[in-house]
Formats: C-alpha cells, structure tokens, sequence
C-alpha cells in the first residue's frame, strides 16, 4: 500500500487512527497496541501478503537473539544474530547478481535463481541488526514482544525507513499521553503529511518522465541533453525521497511518535561530507556505527582511515541495490569522501559558492551512476556529460523542452533556497490562513493522484526498491 493512494488516504490511515485512539480511550492500551500492530502488519501484507510470515519470523528470531544477548552479554550470539539477518538479506537481494557476476567473470553456466525481493527487507533487516546490538551493548531495555513487534513494524517507517534505534521509538509508545488523541500533534502531522505528498505526486513525478527518458533511451544523447535528464532525475530523488521522509514523519506526528531526522536539505551541502551528513541521515549513521567505527574508523592512521571509508561506502551502495552500478556510485562517493579529508586536512578551502557547485556537480554524477541501468550505459551518460562538441541549441527546444528546463532550474534555485519543511513548521503558529493553504495543496495532490490512477501509472517511491 502506498502512502499516495487513496486506499491509504481515505480507509487504511481513518481505520487505524480510530481503532489505536479509540481502544485507548476504552481503556485497553494493550489491544489499542495490538490494533497498531495488526494495522502495519495489514500495511506491509497489501503489498504481498506471502512475505509476512518472512517478515515476522525474522521479528521473532530477533527478539529471541536480543533477549539472550541482552540477559547474557553472549557475543556469540550477537555475532550469530548478525550473520543469520545478513544471509537472509544476502540471498534475497544478491543471489541472482552473484551467481550472474561468478558466470560472467568464470564463464561458468551456474542457475540463476529468481528471488523476489520482498519489500523493505532492507530497512527492517537494519533496524534490528542495529536492535540487537544496542541490546548487547545494554542500550534496549524494553523487552515486550508487542512492543517489539510494533518498533519493527510501525507502518510510518516500516517500507523506507528512517532505520531507528529501539531506545528512540519505544519511549515514546511508553508515555502515559501516547495513546491520547492530541489535536496539535495530528495537526502537525497532517502539515508535513501534506507538503510531503505534494513533494511526490506533484514535483517529483513531473520530473519522472523526462529522466525515464534519457535512462532508456538506447542511443547516443547530446551535452544538453544528457545535464537535462540528469537534473531531472536528481530533482526526481530529491522530492520523492523528501516527499516520503516527510510523510512519514507526519504519519508518526499522528500517532504521537516523533521518528528521527532523516533528510535535511541535501543539495545545499558544501562538500560531500556535509551532503553525507543531510542525505539519509540515518542509514548514513547505521553504517558509521556499525560498519565504518567496527572497522576501525579513524583509529589507525589516515590511510586506514580512507580504505575505511571507500569499504563503507562500498557495502552502503550495494545496500542499495545488487549490481555493479550501486557498487560504483558507493565506491565514487568513498574516494569522494576519503578525498574531501584530505583536502580538509590540508587546510584548503574553496570560495562557498565554488565548493557548493562542484559538490552538486559531483552528486549528480553519482545518481547517474546510481539511476543507469548497466555500467555501459553510465558511462555513455557520463562521457556525454562533458562532451562540449555535442552542443546543439536546438537541444534546449527539443528535449526536455524549454519550459521543462525552466521548471528544474526553478527546482534547483528553491532546494538551494527554500527553508525544509521542518524549519517551516517549526518557525510558525499554524492557523487558518495556513490550513486552508495545506487544504488547497491537499486538495491539488488529489487531482494529480486521480489522474495518475486512471492512467495506471506505477507512482511507488524509489527508496521502496532497496
């Protein structure tokens, strides 16, 4: 179920809102959190109702591990409970590509298994590696399997994240007003459910098309042509990946359930470390805990130091996706990373504006390592990127268009300038003149949404595939 339909909108979130509220109210906390439950377990089973049984054996397998281990300290345990989670991600998500990679780089005719990859098993595979070890590490104190089950399973974040740490999210539900209907809580939430999904259905689909286009098209493409598609989808990114981080929140806020950060303004980065610091924020933090410090971080000298980075990175672009493009655009960002320290180091620096656009310029080459469907093609786009003798003016008119290059120049200036949806939130009272403008945006999404449902158009996320 997606959080842009009005099966959600309109029947799901009403339903799961009044139920968890309502039980409460009643006086049975414990069913009003079992309803909760029941609700994202209903969320995630809309999709395929066959990986739920995957989904909640690895709940189990994982409470048991982190109730041992916590009760215990028993290290061999943890490290059990860490490599049984990342062979089920590992034969899920990489088995087709290791056995096709071992076939082309042996000229051996191994099966190729086909493996559905089930939905978020990414992110709730993370979120309790990182369970596990904040128990053996005596940093989850809360052991109630309902509770458990509703940390994992909670519907804001369950899909895509933000990957959270169990000590944030269980508080939380233990607060004595968390059950409570809060009007000023629901409002907040409805503001940034909102403006996330204008985020999506209005900005971030209207970029869509024109970045399909240039990661399909099969043939040679100009200059223009290829910064255009570029852009595009690296505004596409922005506001889908931006539009979710936000509506998640929002659908959280709902509930009286505050999730961590996980998007602030990226594209105003000056380096790559700071873009690193505002892009996923949380997944960016689970591999700096538990892979990048556990391989030594910076403890070891500064050559140590940088293969460090580059294995991070390397591993965090293969978690994005199984195939040599992602494990190249981790790799790109690690030497990118391992590079900015040494120049930092130095005591170099560049004027703001120099440093911000060679950052962005450097990021967009990354997606279209990131977005390309084979390495070849990523090469093509990226060798086109500074081919200057391709220039042709008629390229502006032509593909995506004038007004289309206007729009995604308009994009670029207000991610560089507008405040995020948090500081605008946060920076006022929210009154009628702004309801009535959050109803008018809610109400422009709607008729977006509609046309997109009767033209069948897939409007799913794109973190929704990792």
């Amino acid at each position: 179920m997606l959080f842009n339909s009005f099966p959600f909108l309109f029947v799901f979130l009403p339903i799961a809102i009044g139920l968890y509220f309502g039980l409460a109210r009643l006086g049975a906390p414990k069913l009003a959190t079992l309803s909760l439950v029941g609700a994202s377990l209903f969320f995630y089973g809309y999709w395929d109702w066959r990986y739920l049984g995957l989904l909640i054996a690895s709940t189990l397998f994982n409470y048991g591990v982190g109730s041992v281990v916590r009760r215990h300290r028993h290290r061999g345990m943890l490290i059990g409970g860490i490599v049984a989670n990342l062979l089920l991600l590992g034969f899920y998500k990489y088995a087709a590509f290791g056995a096709q990679s071992v076939n082309a780089l042996m000229h051996l005719h191994l099966p190729i298994p086909h493996v559905v990859l089930p939905l978020a098993i990414s992110f709730y595979t993370f979120t309790q590696i990182a369970f596990i070890v904040d128990a053996y590490q005596g940093r989850a104190e809360e052991m109630n399997l309902p509770r458990y089950g509703l940390f994992v399973f909670f519907f804001p974040h369950l899909i895509a994240g933000p990957i959270v740490h169990h000590k944030e999210i269980m508080p939380q539900f233990a607060e004595p007003d968390a059950r409570k209907w809060n009007p000023a809580n629901f409002a907040a939430g409805l503001a940034w459910l909102t403006l996330g999904l204008f985020k999506k259905v209005v900005i971030a689909d209207t970029c869509a098309p024109w970045a399909n286009r240039l990661f399909e098209f099969k043939g040679t493409v100009t200059i223009v042509e290829a910064w255009a598609g570029i852009l595009a989808y690296t505004m596409q990114l922005y506001f889908d990946f931006s539009g979710y981080s936000d509506m998640a929140i929002g659908l959280s806020w709902m509930f009286n359930v505050r999730l961590p950060d996980n998007f602030n303004a990226p594209y105003k980065a000056d380096n790559i470390i700071e873009f690193w610091r505002r892009w996923h924020m949380t997944l960016s933090r689970f591999l700096r805990d538990y892979l990048y410090i556990p391989l030594g971080g910076n403890r070891f000298g500064h050559g140590r130091r940088y293969v460090n980075l580059i294995i991070t990175m390397v591993l965090g672009g293969l978690w994005h996706g199984a195939g040599w493009t992602f494990l190249a655009c981790g790799a790109f960002h690690g030497v990118l990373l391992a590079v900015n320290h040494l120049w930092t180091g130095a005591g170099l620096a560049l004027p703001r504006i120099v440093a911000r656009t060679l950052t962005f310029v450097a990021v967009m080459a990354g997606w279209c390592l990131f977005r390309a469907p084979d390495m070849d093609r990523a090469r093509r786009l990226l060798a086109a990127m500074w081919d200057f003798g391709s220039f042709r003016l008629q390229s502006l008119r032509t593909f995506p268009g004038m007004p289309a290059i206007a729009f995604l120049f308009a994009l670029l200036a207000f991610v560089n300038l507008a405040p995020t949806t948090k500081e605008w939130i946060e920076s006022r009272n929210l009154d009628t003149r702004h309801a009535l403008c959050l109803a008018l945006l809610f109400c422009v999404c709607l008729f977006v949404m509609r046309d997109v449902t009767l033209n069948l158009r897939q409007t799913e996320f794109i973190y929704f595939q990792f």
